[in-house]
């Protein structure tokens, strides 16, 4: 179980940056002192500007190009799941799309901390009155045996009491469109 010394690292939401933010309070890294392997907007951008060069199913270039492009909006981030699944993979890890249809039960919250890594979510916002819409990348992570929403829209990251409000949690966000990823720790 968590303790009042257990430190969790939580970057808060800029622009369109919830990706990057995600990442950060996934890994966890500035907590442990890690910070050369952080993501960075310069990181991302790199991958994303990759997976461009890879496709081979290139779009028609427009003016617009340099500003949109497939897998980011080069002025305020809003990266796709491509870039997720790159970036973590990078990391050695590996995403599992959760079928919606199975509901939060079948996820194992309780398993060994070796195995899941964390949850990162995509879930659909309304802002402005509902004028933008948009999707927003949150990440759930077990720090210390209790799992915490380190959404970045939030102002300090959220315990949840127990695996059963989590469950409560994520059925919550499926049924609201939202997705759900499972980040495993790749022990190959």
């Amino acid at each position: 179980m968590a303790n009042e010394n257990t430190q969790i690292y939580h970057e808060r939401q800029r622009l369109q940056f919830c990706l990057l933010h995600s990442l950060n309070n996934l890994f966890q890294n500035y907590v442990y002192k890690q910070q050369e392997n952080a993501f960075t907007r310069a990181s991302l951008n790199e991958i994303a500007d990759k997976l461009v060069v890879d496709d081979t199913d290139k779009e028609t270039w427009t003016p617009l190009s340099i500003l949109f492009k497939p897998h980011h909006n080069t002025i305020t981030g809003n990266y796709d799941i491509n870039v997720l699944i790159s970036a973590l993979e990078g990391k050695g890890k590996s995403v599992i799309w959760h079928d919606r249809r199975n509901g939060a039960s079948s996820i194992d919250l309780d398993g060994p901390e070796d195995g899941l890594m964390g949850i990162v979510l995509n879930v659909p916002v309304r802002r402005y009155g509902g004028l933008w819409r948009s999707r927003h990348w949150v990440t759930l992570r077990r720090i210390d045996g209790m799992w915490y929403n380190l959404d970045s829209d939030l102002a300090v990251p959220q315990a949840f009491k127990d695996t059963e409000e989590v469950k409560k949690f994520l059925d919550y966000i499926i049924g609201n469109g939202g997705e759900i990823l499972l980040v495993m720790n790749d022990n190959r």
